[in-house]
């Protein structure tokens, strides 16, 4: 079990991860002021290969909460089960899982933790690059969306990732965990 601090530009994560040889297991808590002040739980765990097998998450502020369980079946056939309670200015919880259909990862916004599934099970630290499918997890409102995502070897611990909307190099140590995703999160390290 390895425990991790990332500081982020409006906020911090720490994780308990347990990195098996091709599985995770993870639990975490973040905190966060944008669009609003919140505090998020997760659970997460994958089956071999790193390919996830189930994601739940708790964000709530004051006067709100949500609630979300992410289920992928086998060949990526997800179950979605989304609540809420109070009333905030956030779009709804949840989605349509037929739009992540054979996705096998989901991407826990803001969290650099889910970024590393699909680069232990590409090998993108030694080399390739390949585009994704994402069951994408918006923080703090708990909706999940479609995401393509491209992964690229750049250089020895470093991956160039690319989305529809943004790119950024990240910097994993050789265990697959993010060291620092500059516009994400910053390991810390005692």
């Amino acid at each position: 079990m390895t425990g991790i601090v990332w500081v982020k530009p409006e906020g911090a994560e720490l994780a308990e991860v347990d990195l098996g040889a091709d599985r995770l297991r993870a639990t975490g808590t973040a905190i966060g002021g944008d669009p609003l002040p919140y505090r998020l739980e997760y659970e997460l765990s994958t089956g071999p290969g790193w390919v996830t097998e189930r994601l739940f998450v708790r964000a709530h502020g004051a006067g709100w909460s949500r609630t979300l369980e992410l289920i992928n079946h086998p060949a990526g056939r997800w179950t979605i089960d989304a609540q809420a309670e109070g009333a905030v200015d956030l779009r709804a919880p949840g989605g349509d899982p037929a739009t992540v259909t054979g996705a096998l990862d989901c991407d826990l916004g803001l969290s650099p933790l889910t970024n590393s599934m699909p680069v232990l099970r590409g090998g993108f630290l030694r080399g390739g690059a390949a585009e994704h499918l994402m069951a994408w997890v918006s923080v703090p409102d708990l909706a999940v969306l479609p995401s393509r995502q491209t992964y690229r070897h750049a250089r020895p611990g470093v991956v160039s990732y690319a989305s529809e909307r943004f790119t950024e190099e990240i910097v994993f140590d050789a265990d697959g965990l993010v060291e620092n995703y500059p516009s994400i999160g910053r390991r810390v390290r005692p």
